[in-house]
């Protein structure tokens, strides 16, 4: 055995005391997605000392996340589409029609050419799946005349973008509709809109079970087929942190309480004593929050474990070798749009809840959001490249900079300023990282 003594200086030590970049490569963690969280919690603390300490507060915090929530939700599907080096421009309109749709079927076709009144159960459930068929239905159509006959996604989507915006206006002669069901309108989140503090501890409770299970299965499964393990202390700090991130944001949404009249109110509805302090309810997550959370999970699984997304990466990354390994690309491509629909009416009727009904701006500057989301998530232009969970967390640096700015008195114009310098700021670091990777 060779003596320690006879080894070059500096290479004990090195052993020894393994730099910070070699235990981040142990622990194998998406360092983009990393540094995007610590670029996230930089900006609220930014803002948060701007504003003189009042942002970082469990209720502006859970109102960001379900604003952030519609925009996260079709920044899944914007992923795909332009991962397969594509866009679609008509996310907004089509957020704008099916709100409205959702609108007028609660307030006057169900209820005047059904005779589906508010006594009939379940009503809201029926107009949203008529939603979602006609978000589907508006994305067909469009992935046709993209995929089959062949005119670029750019001008089919912005045609759309005017022209499904101008059904908004003959739909609803200019006018706002109000007045959903009340089961609808808990789709939008808010005190009733929100899973409860005993709910919420026990889904994040089942998320701590969920990470250490995955953990321990993808551990089986590598020691099964030969492949590396990764070392056990970094199998271990991933687990820590991961359970004490998901009972953190659980205690933290717990924190936020139903306003005080009507927590009162309910507990005098239900025999309950008002102590002297007032009753407390916790909100815990926002019903917008669980949509993003599941939308989340079923869109990572469809892109990385059904063929599905296999065929979009493969096309994104090279079409004519797609084309000649024999995956159908034109009912690909389709398929894409028609999910984008589907995720356009899950958005709208998050919007119409918040709304309790539509206007003619519901949707409106949502594709730049979108768009920037999915970038800013680490999504490339040039097509093959891009993770549900980066554009998720895009949508939420999108959206904190838009509350951040609007909780210091920035005014609309200002932060589409901002929006749109992000934006080009993203794709450039896209283009030069894709140059000096090449």
């Amino acid at each position: 055995m060779a003596n320690v003594a006879d080894a070059a200086p500096g290479q004990v030590g090195a052993r020894s005391r393994p730099s910070i970049r070699s235990m981040l490569a142990a622990t194998e963690i998406d360092l983009r997605l990393f540094g995007m969280l610590l670029a996230l919690a930089l900006i609220l603390f930014i803002f948060n000392v701007a504003s003189g300490g009042t942002l970082f507060q469990p209720t502006n915090m859970v109102t960001l996340s379900v604003q952030a929530s519609g925009i996260a939700i079709i920044a899944t599907g914007m992923v795909l589409v332009i991962v397969s080096r594509n866009i679609d421009l008509s996310v907004g309109s089509l957020v704008g029609i099916i709100a409205m749709v959702y609108a007028l079927l609660m307030t006057n076709w169900l209820p005047n050419i059904l005779g589906l009144g508010a006594d009939v159960p379940f009503r809201w459930a029926i107009a949203l799946a008529i939603g979602i068929a006609i978000g589907a239905g508006f994305g067909a159509l469009q992935g046709f005349i993209i995929a089959y006959v062949g005119v670029p996604s750019f001008i089919v989507t912005l045609g759309g973008l005017l022209s499904i915006r101008g059904l908004v206006w003959y739909l609803s002669n200019g006018a706002a509709v109000s007045g959903l069901d009340p089961d609808f309108q808990l789709l939008g989140g808010g005190a009733q809109g929100s899973l409860g503090g005993t709910a919420t501890w026990i889904v994040a409770a089942v998320g701590c079970v969920a990470i250490v299970g995955l953990l321990m299965y993808n551990r089986g499964r590598r020691r099964r087929y030969g492949f590396p393990l990764r070392p056990l202390w970094a199998e271990v700090l991933l687990g820590v942190v991961g359970c004490v991130a998901v009972l953190g944001v659980a205690a933290f949404a717990n924190a936020n309480l139903w306003p005080r009249g009507l927590a009162d109110r309910f507990a005098a509805a239900h025999n309950i004593p008002v102590p002297p302090g007032g009753y407390q309810i916790a909100t815990g997550f926002p019903y917008p929050i669980m949509l993003v959370i599941g939308v989340t999970l079923v869109m990572a699984w469809l892109a990385t474990r059904r063929r599905f997304g296999r065929y979009v990466y493969a096309y994104g990354g090279n079409p004519d070798a797609a084309d000649l390994a024999g995956i159908n690309t034109r009912w690909t491509i389709l398929k894409t749009y028609v999910l984008m629909g589907v995720l356009c009416a899950i958005a709208a009727a998050i919007a119409a809840a918040r709304l309790n009904g539509s206007t003619l701006d519901v949707g409106q500057s949502y594709e730049l959001y979108v768009i920037a989301a999915a970038v800013v998530g680490g999504t490339s232009f040039a097509g093959g490249v891009g993770t549900i969970p980066g554009a998720v967390i895009g949508a939420f640096v999108m959206q904190s900079l838009a509350y951040g700015l609007s909780f210091i008195g920035v005014d609309s114009p200002g932060q589409n300023v901002v929006a749109g310098v992000v934006l080009i700021l993203a794709v450039g670091f896209d283009a030069w990282n894709r140059r000096r990777t090449s």
